[in-house]
């Protein structure tokens, strides 16, 4: 029979080994490069996967070996260099280990395939640490937490960690009243040795730098302010069990040379990055439209003319001014490297370059470049589209509707919003419409578009979706939505929403589709709030 193919996780596992004894028993210069790159396209698959103490871990070993990484010259590494990358690398896979659920023993002729491992199962499990003062809001928290389907193992301060497996995230919530002391610290420490691929999450740090830094050196990952509360303790343990896939990397090389276009597209593929290359840049305009590059790679001299009279041309077009350009060049002259940098170029890499550097630079730049891309985009709350976007999304939509086609836009709007910031803050109102981002993201498909109208009102596109289906699907969720426990300091509130309905083909474009749905949601406003109203057909259509 056989074997089913090895999981990528582990795959990653034997290379990351496998380069790492080639060096220990040869000492080569190019072994220990292979195995640093190892490190950090192993650290980007657990960002990827959202598991973000063993990243930590990672990049732990990959700083150790960056600061050892030299020249030729120093290679190999004394035998205490040895030993203490050696220590790192096993803490690293014990925790990967320890991380990883236990599989079911599996029958001879059982024939299911494994799961694939971009689909890796994460414990579903936090651990509350609580301040014996503080269990009034844990409770309000866990409701929370409880309602995206978590399970909550709550001790105290300095008490038995919980029985069971590792968690997926542990909270500590201390009291208000003091500093963290060196007893408390020295637990998190305990807690930070036995969940070595948890994320650990301090509610209420003083927002001073010497505090967060001791809390970071016992181990915390991240710190929250007490005012910012459960809306970003609950934001960021579901963003731990939310898995993406970004789009591949793309750039795009202008070089002349076939030798450092081998070298250059090979330290790029052992990263993850698609690449394109080509030798005349009188062909770039013609690329750049095809391929879409995130970056380019730009040698500074070659046939016909340079790298920096190629940029400033792309830089005299619109679609091009912010396109990342990472030049790659032999030319040591400082001044010439500062004057390409003035013409548009964005960074300068000497030849022969440094594989692990020229990797993290063009991740780096285009991670920058594609966020900026983003930001204009997304709404920085919700993660949702933003109101321009979301109505150029729905311009889309309708215009590309035919008779045979149906397409239903839904207005969401949370009731009696002022009262809850007014009352409880701006902060727990926040919350409010996070959770009911969380609740469309997680009830609605992926080809549906939703987007943040403005304050507390959403605008959604429900593309072959009746209105009649479309007012079922809405209306479940307005229901799980007024039963969402929202924590504060004080305890938990509850919130709901109106929305209205309308329809193509009674309203033909984007502007009529939502006028038409935001009348249908001022009715259910005015008929008593927390139900969903369809639009009235028109009169041409009855």
């Amino acid at each position: 029979m056989a074997q089913p193919p090895p999981s990528v996780i582990n795959d990653r596992i034997y290379v990351l080994r496998t380069r790492w004894e080639h060096y220990v028993s040869g000492g080569a210069f190019e072994h220990f490069i292979e195995f640093t790159v190892a490190v950090n396209s192993l650290a980007e698959y657990f960002n990827r996967m959202r598991l973000p103490g063993l990243v930590r871990i990672c990049e732990g070993l990959e700083n150790l070996a960056l600061t050892r990484l030299g020249t030729p010259a120093s290679h190999p590494i004394g035998a205490q260099d040895i030993k203490v990358l050696q220590e790192q690398l096993n803490a690293l896979l014990d925790a990967v280990t320890a991380s990883r659920p236990p599989v079911a023993e599996r029958r001879v002729d059982d024939h299911a395939t494994e799961t694939p491992d971009s689909e890796w199962i994460k414990p579903r499990s936090v651990w509350l640490v609580v301040a014996s003062e503080m269990h009034e809001m844990a409770a309000a928290l866990r409701k929370q937490l409880d309602f995206f389907g978590f399970q909550i193992h709550e001790t105290q301060w300095g008490g038995q960690q919980p029985a069971g497996d590792v968690p997926l995230a542990v909270l500590f919530i201390p009291s208000p009243t003091r500093s963290s002391n060196t007893e408390e610290l020295a637990y998190i420490a305990r807690i930070r040795k036995h969940c070595m691929a948890s994320q650990l999450i301090y509610l209420g740090a003083l927002p001073a730098i010497d505090t967060i830094v001791t809390l970071m050196r016992s181990g915390i990952d991240e710190t929250i302010p007490q005012e910012e509360g459960s809306s970003r303790v609950l934001n960021c343990v579901l963003d731990l069990v939310q898995h993406y896939e970004p789009e591949k990397f793309r750039v795009l090389v202008v070089e002349d040379s076939r030798v450092a276009v081998t070298l250059i597209q090979r330290t790029l593929s052992a990263h993850g990055i698609d690449s394109h290359a080509i030798r005349d840049p009188g062909a770039l305009l013609d690329v750049i439209e095809s391929y879409r590059p995130d970056l380019i790679l730009m040698d500074m001299y070659m046939p016909r003319f340079n790298g920096v009279e190629a940029t400033r041309v792309l830089r005299q077009m619109s679609a091009y001014t912010s396109l990342p350009i990472v030049y790659l060049s032999g030319e040591s002259d400082v001044g010439m490297q500062v004057e390409a940098l003035r013409l548009g170029g964005d960074q300068f890499l000497i030849k022969p370059f440094n594989p692990v550097l020229l990797a993290a630079v063009v991740k780096t730049k285009i991670e920058r470049f594609r966020e900026t891309q983003r930001s204009t985009q997304i709404d920085g709350l919700t993660a949702l589209l933003n109101h321009t976007a979301a109505k150029s999304q729905l311009k889309i939509m309708a215009g590309n509707m035919t008779a045979h086609r149906a397409l239903t836009v839904v207005m969401i709007d949370i009731d009696l919003f002022k009262s809850v910031n007014d009352t409880y803050g701006h902060p727990v109102g926040d919350q409010v419409i996070r959770g009911l981002a969380w609740l469309l993201k997680g009830r609605l498909r992926a080809s549906d578009m939703i987007g943040r109208y403005g304050g507390e009102e959403f605008l959604i596109a429900l593309p072959d979706v009746s209105p009649e289906k479309a007012r079922l699907v809405i209306d479940s969720i307005r229901k799980d939505f007024s039963s969402l426990p929202h924590a504060h300091p004080k305890g938990t509130l509850f919130a709901t929403f109106s929305a209205g309905i309308a329809s193509y083909p009674d309203f033909d474009t984007a502007q009529s589709l939502t006028e038409a749905a935001d009348n249908a949601l001022l009715e259910a406003k005015r008929l008593g709030r927390n139900r969903v109203e369809k639009a009235a057909r028109p009169a041409s259509f009855r």
